[in-house]
Protein backbone atom coordinates (compact mmCIF):
# COMPACT_ATOMS: atom_id res chain seq x y z
CA UNK A 1 0.00 0.00 0.00
CA UNK A 2 1.01 3.51 -0.97
CA UNK A 3 0.98 4.75 2.99
CA UNK A 4 2.95 1.80 4.60
CA UNK A 5 6.25 3.59 6.05
CA UNK A 6 8.13 1.48 8.44
CA UNK A 7 9.66 4.46 10.96
CA UNK A 8 12.64 3.99 13.22
CA UNK A 9 11.38 2.28 16.33
CA UNK A 10 13.54 4.44 18.13
CA UNK A 11 11.88 7.41 17.98
CA UNK A 12 8.47 6.34 19.44
CA UNK A 13 8.98 7.37 22.31
CA UNK A 14 7.05 7.15 26.20
CA UNK A 15 5.90 11.22 25.42
CA UNK A 16 6.50 11.85 22.50
CA UNK A 17 8.21 11.32 18.34
CA UNK A 18 11.83 12.12 18.45
CA UNK A 19 14.94 11.33 16.91
CA UNK A 20 17.70 12.66 14.86
CA UNK A 21 16.91 14.69 11.47
CA UNK A 22 17.85 12.37 8.36
CA UNK A 23 19.11 10.08 10.19
CA UNK A 24 16.16 8.15 12.17
CA UNK A 25 13.29 11.01 11.68
CA UNK A 26 12.77 11.73 7.77
CA UNK A 27 9.77 14.31 6.08
CA UNK A 28 8.42 11.02 4.91
CA UNK A 29 7.86 9.89 8.10
CA UNK A 30 6.33 13.44 9.25
CA UNK A 31 3.68 12.98 6.26
CA UNK A 32 3.00 9.52 7.38
CA UNK A 33 2.50 10.30 10.65
CA UNK A 34 -0.08 13.35 9.90
CA UNK A 35 -1.67 10.68 7.82
CA UNK A 36 -1.98 8.23 10.37
CA UNK A 37 -3.30 10.77 13.33
CA UNK A 38 -5.20 12.35 10.80
CA UNK A 39 -7.33 9.33 10.21
CA UNK A 40 -7.22 8.63 14.18
CA UNK A 41 -8.80 11.83 14.62
CA UNK A 42 -11.40 11.71 11.49
CA UNK A 43 -12.11 8.20 13.07
CA UNK A 44 -13.09 9.39 16.50
CA UNK A 45 -15.79 11.88 14.27
CA UNK A 46 -12.87 14.87 14.61
CA UNK A 47 -12.35 17.37 12.41
CA UNK A 48 -10.13 19.72 13.82
CA UNK A 49 -6.49 19.62 14.49
CA UNK A 50 -4.00 22.78 15.45
CA UNK A 51 -0.02 22.81 14.28
CA UNK A 52 2.40 24.37 15.50
CA UNK A 53 6.57 24.43 15.13
CA UNK A 54 9.09 25.08 16.90
CA UNK A 55 12.67 26.80 16.14
CA UNK A 56 14.87 23.94 14.91
CA UNK A 57 16.27 24.48 11.03
CA UNK A 58 13.95 21.22 10.25
CA UNK A 59 11.14 22.69 11.82
CA UNK A 60 9.23 24.43 9.07
CA UNK A 61 9.91 21.13 6.30
CA UNK A 62 8.37 18.64 9.03
CA UNK A 63 5.58 20.74 9.50
CA UNK A 64 4.56 21.58 5.92
CA UNK A 65 4.71 17.45 5.61
CA UNK A 66 2.83 16.64 8.29
CA UNK A 67 -0.08 19.21 7.63
CA UNK A 68 -0.24 17.90 4.12
CA UNK A 69 -0.65 14.34 5.76
CA UNK A 70 -3.42 15.30 8.10
CA UNK A 71 -4.92 17.38 5.30
CA UNK A 72 -5.61 14.12 3.14
CA UNK A 73 -6.92 12.55 6.08
CA UNK A 74 -10.01 14.91 5.33
CA UNK A 75 -9.50 17.76 8.50
CA UNK A 76 -9.25 21.35 9.17
CA UNK A 77 -6.05 21.89 9.90
CA UNK A 78 -4.80 25.44 11.80
CA UNK A 79 -1.53 26.42 11.39
CA UNK A 80 -0.40 28.50 14.08
CA UNK A 81 3.18 28.91 13.42
CA UNK A 82 6.35 29.03 15.16
CA UNK A 83 6.53 29.70 18.67
CA UNK A 84 6.81 27.89 21.93
CA UNK A 85 4.77 24.77 22.84
CA UNK A 86 2.31 25.97 25.19
CA UNK A 87 1.10 28.07 22.88
CA UNK A 88 -0.23 24.84 20.45
CA UNK A 89 -2.10 24.05 23.98
CA UNK A 90 -3.45 27.20 24.43
CA UNK A 91 -4.68 27.16 21.05
CA UNK A 92 -5.54 23.85 21.21
CA UNK A 93 -7.52 24.39 24.38
CA UNK A 94 -9.28 27.76 23.41
CA UNK A 95 -10.11 26.40 19.87
CA UNK A 96 -11.40 22.62 20.94
CA UNK A 97 -9.47 21.42 18.91
CA UNK A 98 -9.84 17.68 18.41
CA UNK A 99 -6.39 17.18 18.32
CA UNK A 100 -3.04 18.86 18.08
CA UNK A 101 0.51 18.47 17.09
CA UNK A 102 3.62 20.15 18.19
CA UNK A 103 7.28 19.70 15.87
CA UNK A 104 9.60 19.97 18.43
CA UNK A 105 12.45 17.82 20.08
CA UNK A 106 12.48 20.33 23.07
CA UNK A 107 16.16 20.17 24.84
CA UNK A 108 17.38 18.14 22.85
CA UNK A 109 20.58 18.45 20.57
CA UNK A 110 19.78 20.70 17.35
CA UNK A 111 20.22 17.64 15.35
CA UNK A 112 17.11 16.27 16.96
CA UNK A 113 13.45 16.74 16.18
CA UNK A 114 9.96 15.21 17.00
CA UNK A 115 6.47 15.99 17.79
CA UNK A 116 3.95 15.85 20.69
CA UNK A 117 0.58 14.97 20.98
CA UNK A 118 -2.84 15.72 22.10
CA UNK A 119 -6.28 13.84 21.27
CA UNK A 120 -9.22 15.30 22.37
CA UNK A 121 -7.77 17.83 24.52
CA UNK A 122 -5.83 15.03 26.44
CA UNK A 123 -2.33 13.87 26.23
CA UNK A 124 -1.35 11.35 23.67
CA UNK A 125 1.29 9.20 24.69
CA UNK A 126 2.76 5.49 26.03
CA UNK A 127 0.86 2.97 23.95
CA UNK A 128 -0.64 5.42 21.96
CA UNK A 129 2.16 6.14 20.45
CA UNK A 130 3.59 2.85 20.15
CA UNK A 131 -0.13 2.09 18.05
CA UNK A 132 0.64 4.85 15.99
CA UNK A 133 3.72 3.25 15.22
CA UNK A 134 2.29 0.11 14.24
CA UNK A 135 -0.66 2.67 12.49
CA UNK A 136 1.86 3.63 10.01
CA UNK A 137 3.97 0.71 9.21
CA UNK A 138 0.29 -0.59 8.46
CA UNK A 139 -0.27 1.65 6.25
CA UNK A 140 -4.06 2.05 7.85
CA UNK A 141 -5.53 5.20 6.96
CA UNK A 142 -8.96 6.66 6.14
CA UNK A 143 -9.54 7.15 2.46
CA UNK A 144 -7.68 10.15 0.60
CA UNK A 145 -10.30 13.46 2.12
CA UNK A 146 -10.26 17.06 1.02
CA UNK A 147 -9.28 18.63 4.03
CA UNK A 148 -8.96 22.69 4.46
CA UNK A 149 -5.95 24.65 5.67
CA UNK A 150 -5.66 27.98 7.43
CA UNK A 151 -3.34 29.77 8.89
CA UNK A 152 -4.58 31.43 12.71
CA UNK A 153 -2.05 33.82 14.87
CA UNK A 154 -2.99 33.19 18.30
CA UNK A 155 -0.27 34.92 19.71
CA UNK A 156 -1.74 38.21 20.98
CA UNK A 157 -4.76 35.90 23.00
CA UNK A 158 -1.85 33.83 24.03
CA UNK A 159 0.04 36.81 25.33
CA UNK A 160 -3.00 38.91 26.83
CA UNK A 161 -4.00 35.42 28.57
CA UNK A 162 -0.37 35.06 30.19
CA UNK A 163 -0.77 38.30 32.08
CA UNK A 164 -4.36 38.09 32.95
CA UNK A 165 -2.97 36.21 36.51
CA UNK A 166 -0.34 39.25 36.95
CA UNK A 167 -1.25 41.20 39.95
CA UNK A 168 2.29 41.56 40.87
CA UNK A 169 2.23 45.76 40.88
CA UNK A 170 3.41 45.57 44.61
CA UNK A 171 7.23 46.63 43.28
CA UNK A 172 8.68 46.42 40.06
CA UNK A 173 11.21 43.78 39.70
CA UNK A 174 14.17 43.99 37.31
CA UNK A 175 14.21 40.29 35.79
CA UNK A 176 16.77 38.58 33.17
CA UNK A 177 15.50 36.08 31.29
CA UNK A 178 17.47 33.08 29.03
CA UNK A 179 15.42 32.88 26.04
CA UNK A 180 18.26 29.55 25.58
CA UNK A 181 17.36 30.76 21.57
CA UNK A 182 14.35 28.70 21.88
CA UNK A 183 10.70 28.82 20.17
CA UNK A 184 10.05 30.95 23.28
CA UNK A 185 11.69 33.94 21.73
CA UNK A 186 8.85 36.34 19.53
CA UNK A 187 6.37 36.11 22.80
CA UNK A 188 8.62 36.49 25.58
CA UNK A 189 9.70 39.84 23.51
CA UNK A 190 6.15 40.87 23.28
CA UNK A 191 5.39 39.58 27.03
CA UNK A 192 7.89 41.81 28.64
CA UNK A 193 6.88 45.23 27.16
CA UNK A 194 3.70 44.54 28.76
CA UNK A 195 4.95 43.62 31.81
CA UNK A 196 6.00 46.13 34.75
CA UNK A 197 9.03 46.48 35.64
CA UNK A 198 12.73 46.43 33.90
CA UNK A 199 13.28 43.29 31.40
CA UNK A 200 16.59 42.34 29.94
CA UNK A 201 16.42 39.41 27.52
CA UNK A 202 19.26 36.99 26.75
CA UNK A 203 19.31 34.90 24.00
CA UNK A 204 16.30 36.04 22.44
CA UNK A 205 16.59 34.94 18.68
CA UNK A 206 15.03 32.37 17.69
CA UNK A 207 18.37 30.07 16.51
CA UNK A 208 17.71 26.51 15.50
CA UNK A 209 21.47 25.97 16.06
CA UNK A 210 21.60 27.03 20.08
CA UNK A 211 24.87 29.16 19.58
CA UNK A 212 25.09 30.56 23.58
CA UNK A 213 24.33 26.92 25.36
CA UNK A 214 22.17 23.88 25.45
CA UNK A 215 18.83 24.60 25.74
CA UNK A 216 17.98 22.84 28.81
CA UNK A 217 17.92 24.38 32.20
CA UNK A 218 18.03 21.36 34.92
CA UNK A 219 21.49 21.19 33.37
CA UNK A 220 23.38 23.79 36.01
CA UNK A 221 26.32 24.67 33.40
CA UNK A 222 23.32 26.33 31.14
CA UNK A 223 22.81 28.65 33.83
CA UNK A 224 26.12 30.35 34.58
CA UNK A 225 25.44 33.16 31.49
CA UNK A 226 22.11 33.96 33.77
CA UNK A 227 24.02 34.02 37.04
CA UNK A 228 26.46 36.59 36.05
CA UNK A 229 24.17 38.70 34.39
CA UNK A 230 21.91 38.44 37.58
CA UNK A 231 24.71 39.23 39.49
CA UNK A 232 26.00 42.51 36.92
CA UNK A 233 22.84 43.79 36.90
CA UNK A 234 21.82 43.32 40.44
CA UNK A 235 18.49 41.57 39.08
CA UNK A 236 15.84 40.47 41.60
CA UNK A 237 15.41 37.07 39.51
CA UNK A 238 17.00 35.35 36.39
CA UNK A 239 14.19 33.22 34.54
CA UNK A 240 15.57 30.57 31.70
CA UNK A 241 13.57 28.53 29.08
CA UNK A 242 14.13 25.17 27.56
CA UNK A 243 13.82 25.18 23.59
CA UNK A 244 10.61 24.85 23.39
CA UNK A 245 9.19 26.73 26.42
CA UNK A 246 7.16 24.08 28.85
CA UNK A 247 10.16 23.74 31.38
CA UNK A 248 11.36 26.45 33.40
CA UNK A 249 14.69 27.44 35.39
CA UNK A 250 14.84 30.31 37.46
CA UNK A 251 17.60 31.66 40.26
CA UNK A 252 17.23 34.18 42.79
CA UNK A 253 18.62 37.46 43.13
CA UNK A 254 22.10 35.88 44.98
CA UNK A 255 22.52 33.09 41.60
CA UNK A 256 21.13 30.02 43.82
CA UNK A 257 19.34 28.10 41.07
CA UNK A 258 15.03 27.10 42.62
CA UNK A 259 15.06 22.80 41.49
CA UNK A 260 11.84 22.15 40.01
CA UNK A 261 10.24 20.98 44.01
CA UNK A 262 11.55 24.08 45.49
CA UNK A 263 9.77 26.18 43.45
CA UNK A 264 6.92 23.68 44.03
CA UNK A 265 7.06 24.83 47.68
CA UNK A 266 6.53 28.64 46.71
CA UNK A 267 3.41 27.59 44.63
CA UNK A 268 2.21 25.58 46.60
CA UNK A 269 2.06 27.63 49.71
CA UNK A 270 0.72 30.62 47.49
CA UNK A 271 -2.32 28.87 45.88
CA UNK A 272 -2.81 26.83 49.60
CA UNK A 273 -3.64 30.21 51.34
CA UNK A 274 -6.63 30.40 49.36
CA UNK A 275 -7.41 26.56 48.25
CA UNK A 276 -7.14 24.35 51.94
CA UNK A 277 -7.28 21.08 51.48
CA UNK A 278 -6.43 20.55 48.02
CA UNK A 279 -4.22 18.12 45.80
CA UNK A 280 -0.92 19.11 44.70
CA UNK A 281 1.12 16.71 42.70
CA UNK A 282 4.84 15.93 42.43
CA UNK A 283 6.77 13.87 40.69
CA UNK A 284 8.28 10.67 42.54
CA UNK A 285 11.97 12.34 42.08
CA UNK A 286 10.52 15.37 44.37
CA UNK A 287 12.18 15.98 47.53
CA UNK A 288 10.51 14.81 51.05
CA UNK A 289 10.35 18.62 51.71
CA UNK A 290 7.49 19.02 49.20
CA UNK A 291 5.55 16.76 50.55
CA UNK A 292 5.91 17.73 53.95
CA UNK A 293 5.81 21.46 52.68
CA UNK A 294 2.47 21.11 51.06
CA UNK A 295 0.73 19.27 53.91
CA UNK A 296 2.09 21.63 56.69
CA UNK A 297 0.39 24.80 54.66
CA UNK A 298 -2.94 22.55 54.35
CA UNK A 299 -2.99 20.96 51.32
CA UNK A 300 -3.05 17.18 50.15
CA UNK A 301 0.37 15.85 48.97
CA UNK A 302 0.41 13.38 45.85
CA UNK A 303 3.44 11.36 44.96
CA UNK A 304 3.07 10.20 40.94
CA UNK A 305 4.67 8.47 38.45
CA UNK A 306 7.71 10.65 36.55
CA UNK A 307 6.44 12.13 33.10
CA UNK A 308 4.92 15.34 31.74
CA UNK A 309 2.12 13.24 30.61
CA UNK A 310 1.36 11.35 33.56
CA UNK A 311 1.33 14.06 35.82
CA UNK A 312 -1.46 15.85 33.58
CA UNK A 313 -3.29 12.94 33.54
CA UNK A 314 -3.42 12.49 37.33
CA UNK A 315 -3.81 15.86 37.93
CA UNK A 316 -7.21 15.68 35.94
CA UNK A 317 -8.37 12.35 37.34
CA UNK A 318 -7.83 14.09 40.95
CA UNK A 319 -9.01 17.64 40.33
CA UNK A 320 -5.19 18.99 41.46
CA UNK A 321 -4.62 22.77 41.47
CA UNK A 322 -0.81 22.15 40.47
CA UNK A 323 1.62 20.13 39.41
CA UNK A 324 5.26 19.66 39.00
CA UNK A 325 8.45 17.82 38.59
CA UNK A 326 12.07 18.00 39.13
CA UNK A 327 12.42 18.47 35.51
CA UNK A 328 10.59 21.93 35.93
CA UNK A 329 7.97 20.78 34.02
CA UNK A 330 5.22 22.76 36.32
CA UNK A 331 1.44 22.72 35.40
CA UNK A 332 -0.88 25.22 36.89
CA UNK A 333 -4.62 24.27 37.45
CA UNK A 334 -6.15 26.71 39.61
CA UNK A 335 -6.72 29.47 37.17
CA UNK A 336 -5.01 27.84 34.54
CA UNK A 337 -5.60 25.00 31.86
CA UNK A 338 -3.57 22.28 33.61
CA UNK A 339 -0.82 21.81 31.19
CA UNK A 340 2.49 22.82 31.32
CA UNK A 341 3.86 26.15 30.09
CA UNK A 342 7.05 27.61 31.51
CA UNK A 343 5.60 31.30 30.06
CA UNK A 344 3.05 31.06 32.22
CA UNK A 345 4.71 30.11 35.23
CA UNK A 346 7.32 32.61 35.00
CA UNK A 347 4.13 35.15 34.92
CA UNK A 348 3.00 33.59 38.29
CA UNK A 349 6.53 33.36 39.56
CA UNK A 350 7.17 37.24 39.26
CA UNK A 351 3.98 37.75 40.52
CA UNK A 352 4.45 36.21 43.83
CA UNK A 353 8.11 37.68 43.83
CA UNK A 354 6.65 41.46 43.70
CA UNK A 355 4.40 40.31 46.77
CA UNK A 356 7.21 39.28 48.84
CA UNK A 357 8.42 41.70 51.83
CA UNK A 358 12.34 40.67 50.52
CA UNK A 359 14.25 39.25 48.07
CA UNK A 360 13.33 35.93 46.75
CA UNK A 361 17.23 34.80 48.18
CA UNK A 362 15.27 34.87 51.66
CA UNK A 363 12.68 32.43 51.15
CA UNK A 364 15.23 30.47 49.24
CA UNK A 365 17.56 29.82 52.16
CA UNK A 366 14.74 29.84 54.42
CA UNK A 367 13.58 26.63 53.03
CA UNK A 368 14.09 23.09 54.91
CA UNK A 369 17.68 21.81 53.57
CA UNK A 370 18.31 18.20 53.12
CA UNK A 371 21.29 17.09 51.09
CA UNK A 372 20.50 15.01 48.08
CA UNK A 373 22.48 13.71 44.93
CA UNK A 374 21.88 15.23 41.60
CA UNK A 375 19.76 13.08 39.25
CA UNK A 376 22.52 9.89 38.35
CA UNK A 377 21.41 8.74 35.03
CA UNK A 378 23.66 5.56 33.80
CA UNK A 379 23.51 3.31 31.12
CA UNK A 380 21.22 -0.30 30.86
CA UNK A 381 19.67 -1.29 27.79
CA UNK A 382 16.03 -0.71 27.48
CA UNK A 383 15.46 -4.30 27.46
CA UNK A 384 17.24 -5.08 31.15
CA UNK A 385 16.25 -1.62 32.63
CA UNK A 386 12.91 -2.54 34.15
CA UNK A 387 14.32 -6.36 35.05
CA UNK A 388 17.10 -4.61 37.34
CA UNK A 389 13.99 -2.48 38.42
CA UNK A 390 11.76 -5.69 39.28
CA UNK A 391 14.17 -7.55 40.98
CA UNK A 392 15.44 -4.98 43.50
CA UNK A 393 11.47 -4.14 44.06
CA UNK A 394 11.46 -8.22 44.94
CA UNK A 395 14.55 -7.85 47.24
CA UNK A 396 13.56 -4.51 49.25
CA UNK A 397 9.97 -6.61 49.52
CA UNK A 398 11.86 -9.64 51.34
CA UNK A 399 13.80 -7.27 53.23
CA UNK A 400 10.40 -5.58 54.53
CA UNK A 401 12.00 -2.54 53.32
CA UNK A 402 9.39 0.63 53.22
CA UNK A 403 8.73 1.31 49.30
CA UNK A 404 6.92 3.25 47.22
CA UNK A 405 6.52 1.70 43.76
CA UNK A 406 4.43 3.99 41.76
CA UNK A 407 7.52 4.56 39.65
CA UNK A 408 10.24 2.10 39.87
CA UNK A 409 11.35 2.26 43.73
CA UNK A 410 11.51 4.75 46.27
CA UNK A 411 12.91 3.55 49.82
CA UNK A 412 11.90 5.28 52.57
CA UNK A 413 14.58 5.07 55.73
CA UNK A 414 15.61 6.98 58.47
CA UNK A 415 18.46 8.63 56.82
CA UNK A 416 16.08 9.87 53.86
CA UNK A 417 14.91 8.02 50.83
CA UNK A 418 16.85 6.92 47.76
CA UNK A 419 15.30 5.87 44.36
CA UNK A 420 15.94 3.68 41.61
CA UNK A 421 13.35 3.98 38.15
CA UNK A 422 13.86 2.64 34.46
CA UNK A 423 13.99 6.39 32.22
CA UNK A 424 11.09 6.08 30.03
CA UNK A 425 13.19 8.17 27.29
CA UNK A 426 16.95 6.50 27.19
CA UNK A 427 18.20 3.21 27.43
CA UNK A 428 19.51 4.27 31.44
CA UNK A 429 18.64 3.49 34.81
CA UNK A 430 17.73 6.56 36.72
CA UNK A 431 18.68 7.04 41.13
CA UNK A 432 18.71 10.03 43.43
CA UNK A 433 19.00 9.88 47.09
CA UNK A 434 18.58 12.35 49.74
CA UNK A 435 18.95 12.99 53.79
CA UNK A 436 19.23 15.42 55.97
CA UNK A 437 23.04 14.34 56.33
CA UNK A 438 26.43 14.15 54.70
CA UNK A 439 26.74 10.41 56.83
CA UNK A 440 23.50 9.40 56.01
CA UNK A 441 23.60 10.15 52.23
CA UNK A 442 26.64 8.34 52.27
CA UNK A 443 24.31 5.34 54.09
CA UNK A 444 21.58 5.46 51.05
CA UNK A 445 24.31 5.43 48.43
CA UNK A 446 25.76 2.60 50.12
CA UNK A 447 22.31 0.46 50.26
CA UNK A 448 21.80 1.85 46.52
CA UNK A 449 25.11 0.48 45.25
CA UNK A 450 24.17 -3.18 47.20
CA UNK A 451 21.42 -3.45 45.35
CA UNK A 452 22.60 -2.71 41.77
CA UNK A 453 25.63 -5.21 42.17
CA UNK A 454 23.18 -7.97 43.43
CA UNK A 455 21.33 -7.39 39.87
CA UNK A 456 24.79 -7.24 38.23
CA UNK A 457 24.65 -3.12 37.40
CA UNK A 458 27.97 -1.06 38.05
CA UNK A 459 26.87 2.07 40.11
CA UNK A 460 29.07 5.08 38.27
CA UNK A 461 31.63 6.90 40.25
CA UNK A 462 30.83 11.14 40.57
Amino acid sequence: MEHQRVINSTILREYDIRGIYEQTFFVEDAYAIGRSFGSLVARKNGKKVVVGYDGRVSSPDLEAALVNGLKKSGLEVVRIGRGPTPMLYFASTVMQADGAVMVTASHNPKEYNGMKFMLGGKPFFGKQIQDLGAQVAAGDVVPEGNGTVRKVDVSEDYINRLLEDFGGTERKLRVVWDNSNGAAGDILTRLVQKLPGEHIVLNGTIDGDFPAHSPDPTVPKNLVQLQKEVANRKADIGIAFDGDADRIGVIDDKGNILWGDQLMVIFSRDILASNQGATIVADVKASKILFDEIQKAGGNPLMWCTGHSLIKAKMAESKAVLGGEMSGHIFFADKWYGFDDALYVAVRTLDIVARLKGPLSEVTESLPKAISTPEIRFDCSDERKFTVVREVAERLKEEKANVVTIDGVRVNTEDGWWLLRASNTQAALVARAESTSDEGLERLKNALKAQLKASGVEFPEE
